[in-house]
C-alpha cells in the first residue's frame, strides 16, 4: 500500500461508492488527476436526480449502478459516501481484503492548494458555513462554500485547479461543511481553522453513543498544528466539558487538542477568563478578543443582524472568530452581518398571503434544530410537521410547543406519533400529503400566526432529500391563490 500523502496517484485504482453529488464530483477529480476510477452505485438511475452519465461518459469514469459487483474490491483505495454505514456488508468485505477506506473530503483535500474552514456541528452548520463564507468575500477573498451545502468538496477543488490551469489569480479559501460520517475517514485532512457548533444527540443509530459522537466531530481537529485554531460552543454543556478534559491531557497516546483554542458564548463574558482569543455577546453586542494582540472590539448590535434568533448570533460569534484568523475587519464583518439573508431551507420566509407569513425550515431533521425554529418566533405558530420514522425525543420541544403552537397538522410515517404525544397540549390535525397540511393551515390561519413548516424529521418517506421537501413546500405556497385566500375568509 503505498503512502498516499506523499506519492501520486497516477495509475492507482480508486473504487468509489456512492453517485451522489460527492461521488461523481472525487471520481472526476481523480481522474483528471491520472487515477483509474470505477464508481458504483446501489440505487438505479430514476434515484439519482444529479446524475449525469453523460459527463462519465465524456470523462470515460466507468460506472455501474444498481447494485455492487465484485469489481469494487479490485482497487487500491475505496471511497464511501457518508450515507454508508460502517458496518454495511461491502465495507466489512473491504476492510477484511485490506483496502484503505477514506471519505471524500480526505481525497479531495489531497489536490486542495489553499487555506481550508471546516465546520461541524449538530445544528448551524450550513448557516455557518455560507455566513463565513460571505464574510470573506467581502473582505477581498476569492471564498466558496462548500460541503454539505450542496456543493462537493471535489467540485470547488477540480474547479480551482482548472483556474490554475487557465492562470486566473486567486486568493482562495474554502469554506467546508462537514459531517461526522466524512470525519470518521479522513488521515491528512487539515483545516486551518476547524469549528465545532455544538453537540447534541443525532444520527445515534450509526454512532451508538455520544461518546463515539464526540470522538468523530473531534477528528476534526485530527491534524491540526499549533499554528491552526478550534473554535467551538463554551456553551454547549457537553461539548464544553468534554474539550475542557481534552485540554488538560498530557498522555501522548489519548486524543487531545493540538491546537489553539477559541471559544464563543451568548451567556458568558469570555474576555473575563483566559482565553487568548474569543467572542462573545453582552448587552446584545458581539464582541471579539485576542489578547495576544491587545484586541478587545465590538462587532455589531444583534439587532442589526439580518438573520434572526439567538441561534444565529451564536452562529455568527463562530464566524466572526474564523475570520479574524484572516485579519478581517470588524466593518468588513458587520456589513456581512446586517445583509446576509440566511440559507435556503433554514426558517426561510417564503412569502406573505393575507397577512399570513410562511416560514420554510425544511432542513430541521431532528428536534434541537425544531426547538431553534419555533424558539426564533413569539409565538402563534401553526406548525407542519413529520416525516420518516425515527426515534425523537419530543420532551425538547414540548413545552415549547405548549407555549407557541396554536395548531399543529401532522404529516408523513411519523404523523399518528405526533398527534398521540401532542394532542393534549395543542390542537393536531392529520393530514395525507404536504399540500394538503399547507391547505388546510392556510384556512385555519389568520393574521396574528405565522406557518412554520419545521418538519422535526428526516424526509425519506415522501421525499429524496431535505432540499426536495422544501422546494416543494415552496411550490405549494406559490399556487395559493386569491381563491384559496377568499376561501380562508
Amino acid at each position: 500500500m503505498f503512502d498516499y500523502k506523499k506519492e501520486n496517484i497516477k495509475n492507482k485504482k480508486f473504487t468509489v461508492l456512492g453517485a451522489g453529488r460527492s461521488g461523481v464530483a472525487v471520481s472526476r477529480l481523480l481522474k483528471k488527476n491520472g487515477a483509474v476510477v470505477f464508481l458504483s452505485e446501489n440505487n438505479t438511475e430514476e434515484h439519482l436526480p444529479y446524475l449525469d452519465k453523460n459527463i462519465l461518459n465524456e470523462e470515460n469514469i466507468k460506472y455501474e449502478l444498481g447494485g455492487h459487483s465484485n469489481e469494487i474490491y479490485n482497487c487500491d483505495v475505496l471511497i464511501k459516501s457518508p450515507g454508508i454505514p460502517d458496518d454495511a456488508p461491502v465495507i466489512i468485505s473491504a476492510e477484511k481484503k485490506g483496502i484503505k477506506i477514506i471519505s471524500e473530503i480526505e481525497a479531495a483535500y489531497w489536490f486542495c492548494e489553499y487555506p481550508v474552514f471546516a465546520v461541524t456541528g449538530t445544528n448551524g452548520k450550513t448557516t455557518t458555513t455560507m455566513l463565513t463564507a460571505e464574510i470573506l468575500k467581502n473582505g477581498g477573498y476569492d471564498a466558496a462554500a462548500c460541503g454539505n451545502t450542496g456543493t462537493a468538496f471535489s467540485d470547488v477543488v477540480l474547479s480551482v485547479q482548472r483556474q490554475i490551469t487557465n492562470r486566473k489569480p486567486l486568493n482562495a479559501v474554502i469554506v467546508l461543511e462537514v459531517s461526522s460520517f466524512q470525519l470518521q475517514h479522513i488521515e491528512c485532512f487539515r483545516p486551518v481553522v476547524s469549528v465545532i457548533l455544538n453537540l447534541t444527540p443525532d444520527h445515534l443509530d450509526r454512532h451508538k453513543s455520544m461518546d463515539e459522537y464526540f470522538q468523530a466531530k473531534l477528528k476534526i481537529n485530527k491534524n491540526q498544528l499549533g499554528e491552526d485554531l478550534l473554535v467551538f460552543n463554551y456553551d454547549d454543556v457537553y461539548l464544553n466539558k468534554h474539550i475542557s478534559e481534552l485540554k488538560s491531557q498530557t498522555d501522548s497516546n489519548s486524543i487531545s487538542v493540538k491546537s489553539e483554542i477559541a471559544e464563543f458564548s451568548i451567556k458568558e463574558n469570555l474576555y473575563n477568563t483566559n482565553l487568548k482569543t474569543g467572542a462573545y455577546l453582552s448587552e446584545d453586542v458581539i464582541y471579539y478578543f485576542d489578547k495576544t494582540k491587545n484586541i478587545h472590539e465590538p462587532i455589531c448590535h444583534i439587532k442589526d443582524i439580518f438573520i434572526k434568533g439567538l441561534h444565529n448570533v451564536s452562529n455568527a460569534l463562530a464566524s466572526v472568530i474564523a475570520v479574524k484568523k484572516f485579519g478581517l475587519t470588524s466593518n468588513r464583518i458587520k456589513d456581512t452581518l446586517v445583509n446576509f439573508q440566511g440559507v435556503e431551507h433554514r426558517i426561510e420566509f417564503v412569502g406573505e398571503i393575507g397577512g399570513i407569513k410562511f416560514y420554510n425550515d425544511s432542513k430541521a431533521t431532528n428536534a434541537d434544530s425544531t426547538y431553534v425554529a419555533l424558539n426564533s418566533f413569539p409565538g402563534n405558530i401553526i406548525l407542519i410537521m413529520g416525516g420518516k420514522m425515527m426515534d425523537i425525543n419530543f420532551d425538547l420541544i414540548r413545552e415549547t410547543v405548549q407555549k407557541r403552537v396554536r395548531k399543529i397538522f401532522a404529516i408523513g410515517e411519523t404523523r399518528f406519533i405526533i398527534k398521540e404525544y401532542f394532542k393534549d397540549i395543542t390542537q393536531v390535525e392529520l393530514c395525507e400529503t404536504l399540500e394538503d397540511s399547507v391547505i388546510q393551515a392556510f384556512k385555519h390561519a389568520d393574521e396574528k400566526n405565522i406557518i412554520l413548516f419545521s418538519p422535526c424529521f428526516k424526509s425519506f418517506d415522501m421525499f429524496d432529500n431535505f432540499e426536495h421537501r422544501g422546494k416543494e413546500f415552496k411550490k405549494i405556497i406559490k399556487k395559493l391563490s386569491r381563491k384559496d385566500e377568499v376561501q380562508r375568509l
